[in-house]
């Protein structure tokens, strides 16, 4: 099997979140979803589904050659594939019970494709198809695309559209023209600025919980959290992904101290509309400055919040080892003081999804972390009919610290709202 070429830049940084991990920890770059199936569908059915689905996108035929970690290459994607589907038989036992096991599996990337599926049924019915898969075979979007392909491909065999569709290679391969390179440059300058001029400011650690120790989970469900999102957004004329995440970097500001914040921003990197739908990884963290991170009229940081995101967002496609060959030349730099992510799901869910029911009165739960990869203090917003849900992972500020900054960002929410 030859070597296609290059990582993409998305690709790329999946790599380095995972390539010094022990092999007991490369599970963490999995995700598994839960996709409900049509009444009546049957086992052939499915099957044929899947395979048309994987057949047209490239990424889910790809293996990787690894053996130069520090020169990662992708291979040609083979043109067979096993198609062979695990049946569950779940007995009753909630579907959502049955994603644990296959999720905390690692994917040998060098030997094998970077997803598996397995179609769960009740007393023989087919119920839902789990699809779990390696964050470098597909982010967030490029799943909601398989999604809506499969669901496609279900009642319609050309639903799936014709093969194959642009992969990672032909992403890559324009990446690195001279345009590509230009914009990786662009990146790289806008790093170097923003290091300039942040302070080196971190959250405090929790006494007790060290450098090092162990991260914390914690998942805020509001109804009213979403709804004031909105009032506050339409009156600063943003989107509320900017006003929410103003209100989460001010309660951080407020505990670190500071008017100017260094964020980690999840670029999505799909406002190309060639690209915007392939099936590959594309997210990639990217710096902001945030300053006067701790006004108290929200509308008027969601409005600063918003202009530095979006510049931010225009050199979120960066190469990451690049990035890092700047930091080892500035020892000292600053480090982000916390990473927010925001992700609208589709109004309209299917049945026994997952979704939860709307939340009115807003509550905190606590987890244990399937993954501690990536930033120190991470906060990742679903926005959805239910409401929103905030899920801060954080590494050694502890539960009490982690709780305090979800409540002040939903205290200051609520207030702006109501002043609108």
């Amino acid at each position: 099997m030859s070597v296609a070429g290059p990582l993409s830049l998305g690709q790329l940084s999946v790599w380095h979140d995972i390539r010094d991990l022990p092999g007991t920890r490369w599970h963490e770059a999995n995700n598994a979803a839960l996709w409900a199936l049509p009444h009546g569908v049957g086992t052939e059915e499915v099957r044929t589904a899947l395979r048309a689905v994987v057949a047209r996108h490239p990424s889910l035929r790809t293996r990787y050659d690894l053996q130069d970690p520090g020169s990662p290459g992708q291979l040609t994607p083979d043109d067979d594939f096993s198609d062979s589907l695990l049946v569950v038989e779940t007995g009753g036992t909630p579907p959502g019970d049955f994603v644990t096991g296959p999720a905390s599996l690692r994917f040998r990337l060098g030997d094998e494709h970077g997803w598996r599926a397995a179609l769960l049924t009740r007393a023989g019915t087919a119920s839902h198809l789990l699809f779990v898969k390696h964050h470098i075979a597909a982010d967030a979007w490029a799943e909601e695309v398989l999604h809506q392909e499969f669901t496609g491909a279900l009642t319609d065999p050309s639903g799936a559209g014709p093969a194959p569709a642009p992969g990672p290679a032909q992403l890559a391969a324009d990446q690195f023209t001279p345009a590509g390179l230009r914009r990786q440059s662009a990146a790289l300058d806008h790093w170097d600025r923003l290091l300039d001029r942040a302070p080196p400011v971190a959250l405090p650690a929790t006494a007790g919980a060290g450098a090092g120790a162990g991260a914390v989970q914690a998942t805020l469900r509001s109804g009213p959290a979403r709804a004031a999102a909105r009032t506050v957004a339409a009156a600063a004329e943003v989107s509320p992904s900017s006003v929410v995440l103003a209100a989460y970097a001010r309660s951080v500001a407020r505990i670190c101290g500071t008017d100017a914040l260094l964020v980690q921003l999840m670029s999505a990197n799909r406002f190309s509309a060639r690209w915007k739908n392939v099936v590959t990884s594309m997210n990639q963290w990217v710096p902001a400055l945030i300053e006067g991170a701790r006004e108290d009229d929200l509308r008027k940081l969601a409005s600063a919040t918003h202009w530095s995101s979006l510049g931010a967002f225009r050199h979120g496609a960066h190469d990451v080892t690049a990035v890092a060959a700047l930091l080892a030349g500035r020892p000292g730099a600053p480090e982000p003081a916390c990473a927010f992510n925001y992700v609208t799901l589709p109004e309209r869910q299917p049945p026994d999804s997952g979704e939860p029911a709307p939340v009115d009165e807003p509550a905190i739960t606590w987890e244990e972390p399937f993954t501690s990869i990536g930033p120190r203090c991470y906060a990742r917003v679903q926005e959805s009919a239910s409401g929103l849900s905030v899920r801060l992972t954080a590494k050694d500020i502890g539960r009490e610290q982690c709780a305090e900054l979800l409540w002040d960002m939903h205290h200051t929410l609520l207030s702006a709202a109501g002043e609108c």
